[in-house]
């Protein structure tokens, strides 16, 4: 026997699974309700549907989609989340029967059986909804832009009870969870910092129009806008020190270590003073300044400047991976492991 869900837009509530009898009973009661069961492509008004009735004997009732947010005003998932570890962080996302999640190819850590994936273009928050091809053929081509993947991976809960999944982060840092509609409804950040959010958050496209600002910025003409009012978790290289700018309040800032911020902030740069700072400062030609009114969010390690690093010490590039012993190189000849 199928099962019935039914969502009341007036309180984002939703009810079920239920049989049909109950499911009578409810819309009786409240001849506003939406109802969905499996075979249906989406949520209906409970007084569009002239008959509940009962599938095939056996059939296994599936997943509903997610209500249409907010009685079909574009709310993403409500998702319940815990951020685990220090240095090598993941954060592990708990779902209710017909909630999912979107995450970037190659972040899962580890999922339940009864979470379902879906690989769909762009960033998944028109799946389901009324937008054609040609809308989530300009949400991939954005994503392209920033330098993700043309497709994100769609995670779903298709049972019942609680499900949770699992997304690592790629290097060394900090995982930030932060609520969109907390923040203004709008984020900007660096490119590939997006790691997974609640259904229904937009990836899109944050273009520099000064050209200086995207070329010595350290991060491009191009940035990541992330928009919506859901959950959005934002991978950043080492500790994140968050800064709150009051009107016209600024902070120079390494061109690498700027992670992210309200879009109420203006983001420019300018020459380090003085010729021996510039050439011989070692922070290079220019600095990010940042503006306010508004938040900032700060890395401590850049991922650049940690594969700068790595590459500098490698053998293959005339590096050296010597630890220190008073033997210098003749102890690395004989601690018997020189090849790589």
């Amino acid at each position: 026997m199928s099962q019935w869900f039914l969502h009341d837009p007036s309180a984002n509530r939703r009810l079920g699974p239920m049989d049909a009898d109950a499911a009578r009973i409810e819309a009786a009661r409240n001849p506003s309700l939406l109802a969905w069961k499996e075979g249906m492509g989406d949520w209906l008004p409970v007084r569009n549907i002239a008959e509940l009735y009962d599938a095939a004997p056996g059939g296994v009732a599936g997943a509903p989609p997610p209500p249409p947010r907010n009685g079909g005003k574009g709310r993403s998932d409500e998702i319940d989340f815990k951020i685990h570890g220090q240095e090598m962080q993941f954060v592990e996302i708990e779902l209710d029967p017909g909630e999912s999640a979107i995450a970037e190819a190659g972040a899962l850590m580890f999922k339940d059986s009864a979470v379902q994936m879906d690989t769909v273009f762009g960033d998944g928050s028109a799946s389901g909804q009324a937008g054609g091809f040609m809308d989530k053929l300009l949400s991939a081509g954005k994503r392209v832009i920033t330098g993700e993947s043309l497709f994100t991976t769609l995670y779903t809960h298709a049972g019942s009870g609680k499900a949770k999944v699992a997304f690592a982060a790629p290097y060394p840092g900090t995982v930030m969870a932060m609520k969109l509609d907390e923040h203004g409804g709008r984020i900007i950040c660096q490119k590939d910092s997006f790691l997974a959010g609640a259904r229904g958050v937009q990836v899109g496209v944050h273009f520099q129009k000064k050209i200086l600002t995207g070329l010595f910025g350290g991060e491009g003409f191009i940035m990541q806008k992330l928009e919506g009012d859901g959950w959005v978790f934002i991978h950043a290289g080492g500790c994140v020190v968050e800064r709150e700018l009051a009107a016209g309040e600024r902070i120079d800032v390494d061109t690498g270590c700027v992670v992210g911020f309200h879009a109420s902030v203006n983001m420019d740069v300018r020459p380090v003073a003085g010729l021996k700072s510039m050439f011989f400062g070692g922070e290079g030609v220019f600095l990010a300044t940042l503006t306010g009114p508004g938040k900032v969010w700060l890395q401590s390690l850049p991922f650049s400047r940690l594969a700068g690093r790595m590459l500098a010490a490698a053998p293959q590039n005339g590096g050296s991976r010597g630890e220190g012993s008073v033997l210098g190189g003749l102890g690395r000849i004989l601690d018997g492991d020189n090849s790589f």
